[in-house]
């Protein structure tokens, strides 16, 4: 079983299945032979930890359809319920999405890739102590923790519908990362994001939110998104950027509200690309599926340069791509009510925000934390580890979710809309220096624990996670490196319960700068995982060891 099987319940508008679907059309289209493909490691508790607290953590180990009952008060206090049911499952699906996002920050760390793609992630809404918005587990956040371990400062974008609430509140008070945020506000969920909510403390002026109106398209879209992303890079400088996906802001989606085409959306992907820093793109919502997977197949052929046909090959779901069978999602005739007077009011705004800047804040020199992932080399120890057939079933995706009828038709959008949802609000384009941190190198002086600044960073090719299917590269196809698993950044970070204090660097020396690469090589591709074992009752031990304690081994899991 795959991260595609696990299966929200019936009726609910989340389908893990889509990433099966993208998967599938992405190996039928050719496209894994321009990629390397990797099978994550789960993220263990220990990883999920760096961010999330103990308690949450344990709770969603640990519970299940079975037992909900007897942790009754337990679903009020994580905000597990309607939105966030407990299903099958529940914690490898966490780990599985979580693995694959700390895993490609892993690969852009090490040079081994310059995109890292994880499909199966961009669950942006989970708080530290609690589900949000059908997410649980924030594996953007463990990524980015994962990344800020070699890199000064990291970029984080967001063109999901619906604000990047999680992300935001982490990292609200540091200026270590930024957040951008281009979103659908007002009377929707989760309700936050204004234009006003710029961070504070160390990190004023490191919140970005641009919030739009129904109905937006690709023109419109694109003269706001290109020139805030480029003063946010000629101004901030990131070391590595991390792109979140959310295809619900395509045209039709079930419970979207814009009118962005494929390509209107792919646009940001292909202009992130054009700046040569190492770069992490993650999915996020999406209910239509079929477009779903139509998006991110074709925004995985823009990661990796290479061009598409129209007509789709033939493939496991073919059907569910009629009636054209195309690789198109056209956008339609709803008014965009976002009129160029407020585009260019919202963009001033928020360009004016970014004058209030320091170029590039600095960051002293420090050692980078010793890594204890995995590498790609070694034998798994727990490769005869299998899923019942009863745990199959359980995760088996109905036939009938999946039926045009109930997931997609023209342009019909379900009846759950998330202002109504019960969940609670609370080539290089530049010459410029990027925030790269030099690599490391052991000190034979040291006895292991303590590292020196070494020679500079050479990024070679791109790498993507994602999970759905067995299918392996043919002969001949870039060489599959096992997704190293990654301990989370062990930098001094205050645990708060609403935000994440990264003032205490981890990085590198003091401006060490790597020249923006040139155009992708090889691209990495989605992938299988292996199936986890089954979660325990109540009062059993936590599976698996840590990867902090694992010796080198091949990765294994989904995006």
């Amino acid at each position: 079983a795959d991260i595609g099987n696990y299966h929200y319940g019936p009726q609910h508008p989340m389908k893990p299945h889509r990433i099966r679907m993208t998967h599938n059309l992405i190996v039928n289209y050719g496209l894994y032979k321009k990629l390397e493909i990797n099978r994550t490691t789960p993220a263990t508790m220990m990883e999920m930890t760096k961010f999330h607290s103990d308690d949450y953590i344990d709770f969603l180990r640990r519970v299940t359809p079975d037992n909900i009952d007897e942790v009754n008060k337990y679903q009020t206090k994580f905000n597990v319920g309607e939105d966030c049911p407990v299903f099958e499952g529940l914690f490898e699906f966490c780990s599985l999405s979580a693995g694959g996002s700390i895993s490609g920050a892993a690969k852009l760390n090490r040079g081994d890739a310059e995109i890292a793609i994880n499909w199966g992630g961009g669950l942006h809404h989970a708080k530290k102590s609690e589900a949000s918005g059908f997410c649980y587990v924030n594996d953007i956040v463990l990524g980015i923790l994962e990344l800020l371990r070699h890199h000064q400062r990291v970029l984080y974008i967001d063109i999901d519908i619906h604000h990047g609430d999680g992300v935001e509140e982490a990292f609200y008070t540091t200026d270590r990362v930024m957040t951008v945020s281009f979103h659908k506000y007002g009377e929707y969920f989760p309700g936050t994001g204004d234009i006003n909510d710029i961070g504070h403390g160390k990190g004023k002026h490191y919140a970005v939110n641009f919030p739009l109106k129904d109905g937006i398209d690709d023109d419109s879209y694109e003269s706001v998104f290109k020139p805030v992303m480029q003063h946010v890079m000629d101004w901030y400088r990131p070391g590595a950027v991390v792109l979140q996906c959310g295809a619900d802001s395509l045209a039709g989606d079930r419970l979207g509200c814009f009118n962005l085409s494929m390509k209107g959306h792919a646009m940001a992907v292909g202009f992130m690309k054009t700046f040569g820093v190492p770069l992490l793109l993650l999915g996020g919502g999406g209910y239509t599926i079929r477009n779903v997977a139509r998006a991110w197949t074709y925004e995985t052929a823009v990661a990796v340069g290479e061009t598409l046909p129209e007509e789709l090959p033939f493939n496991d779901y073919f059907q569910y791509y009629g009636p054209d069978y195309r690789l198109d999602v056209p956008g339609n005739n709803m008014e965009n009510q976002n009129t160029r007077d407020y585009l260019e009011r919202m963009k001033s705004r928020v360009v004016d925000n970014l004058r209030n800047l320091a170029h590039a804040p600095s960051v002293q020199m420090q050692e980078v934390p010793r890594d204890s992932y995995s590498s790609d080399e070694e034998e798994e120890d727990d490769k005869d580890v299998r899923i019942t057939q009863r745990m199959s079933d359980k995760h088996r995706v109905p036939e009938n979710e999946l039926s045009d009828s109930e997931d997609e038709g023209d342009n019909r959008r379900d009846r759950r809309s998330h202002s109504t949802s019960l969940r609670r609000k609370p080539g290089s384009r530049n010459s410029y220096t990027n925030g790269t941190a030099t690599p490391m190198e052991m000190d034979p002086k040291d006895d292991g624990q303590h590292y020196v600044a070494g020679a500079g960073l050479g990024l070679e090719r791109a790498s993507v996670e994602s999970s759905a299917g067995d299918e392996t590269p043919r002969p001949g196809s870039p060489s599959v490196a096992g997704d190293a698993p990654v301990a989370a950044a062990a930098t001094a970070q205050d645990k708060t319960e609403d935000v994440m204090d990264l003032d205490a660097p981890v990085a590198d020396a003091g401006g060490a700068t790597a020249d923006p690469v040139e155009p992708a090589p090889e691209v990495m591709a989605v992938d299988a995982v292996t199936a986890a074992p089954e979660a325990p009752a109540f009062g059993g031990e936590a599976p698996g060891e840590s990867r902090a304690d694992s010796t080198e081994g091949s990765g294994a899991n989904p995006s």
